[in-house]
């Protein structure tokens, strides 16, 4: 018999991963609820729409936000990782704008972390020293006697100049695993896949939605600890998606 100060503790089983090569809003429309699963997601920036003007931009961004937040089941949540962008002299609030969905849907917040990008008191140009992570459910309530933190003093390493950062994706996918039956993480917006790396090292199964050809393969093969997947270790040539 092994004393207690002796055992040690088996680390989770690694879960499973599919990344589909597609576009994200086809790929959500042709699902219906994903029973079982909660989503954790950074939907792209205006700078990625060069033809779109500001309104028409937040016009897809409000209406994509609806869409994802309709795939999850009123026992999951879905989590946004999103960073403000300054245009033309004036303050877009993604925050804001997610909500709007989520209101329109019956979602409910319940939760609104702030996320360190720079070290608080600096001032910082084009965009803010910090991002949103916003967490919403139809069907569940936050448990107080479970509350993490509100700031997050930083992201953590991130695998691509604009992804989400380990840290972030730790405490998304951790809420998920602590407060909700999903065992299920869908990124439908999962870049080189951190998100799912994370998920998977804590035992949870992942889904990830990617269009480019080339993250979808980086997505595949991430694993926590990051390594050769590490920032640096291969130029990404391709625009970056920003948060």
């Amino acid at each position: 018999m092994v004393s207690d100060e002796h055992r040690v503790e088996q680390a989770p089983p690694q879960g499973k991963r599919t990344v589909h090569c597609a576009d994200a809003l086809a790929w959500l429309e042709a699902q219906g609820v994903l029973a079982g699963c909660s989503l954790i997601t950074s939907m792209p920036d205006v700078s990625e729409f060069p033809s779109f003007t500001l309104a028409e931009w937040k016009d897809w961004f409000v209406r994509t936000a609806s869409l994802v937040l309709s795939r999850c089941p009123d026992d999951g949540v879905t989590i946004f990782f999103q960073t403000d962008i300054k245009k033309d002299g004036t303050w877009v609030d993604k925050g804001y704008l997610i909500q709007k969905a989520a209101e329109q849907l019956g979602h409910s917040l319940l939760w609104h972390k702030v996320v360190c990008r720079a070290p608080p008191g600096g001032v910082t140009f084009g965009r803010p020293a910090y991002s949103h992570m916003l967490c919403f459910s139809r069907g569940l309530r936050a448990d107080l006697s479970k509350s993490t933190a509100d700031v997050l003093p930083q992201a953590g390493e991130v695998t691509w100049t604009r992804g989400m950062g380990v840290q972030a994706c730790l405490v998304a996918c951790r809420y998920v695993l602590d407060n909700t039956p999903t065992r299920t993480i869908v990124d439908p917006f999962c870049g080189h896949g951190t998100v799912l790396a994370v998920a998977n090292d804590l035992g949870l199964d992942a889904v990830g939605v990617e269009l480019s050809r080339k993250r979808a393969r980086k997505a595949r093969a991430l694993r926590m600890p990051l390594g050769d997947s590490a920032p640096g270790s291969e130029p990404d040539s391709e625009p970056d998606r920003e948060p």
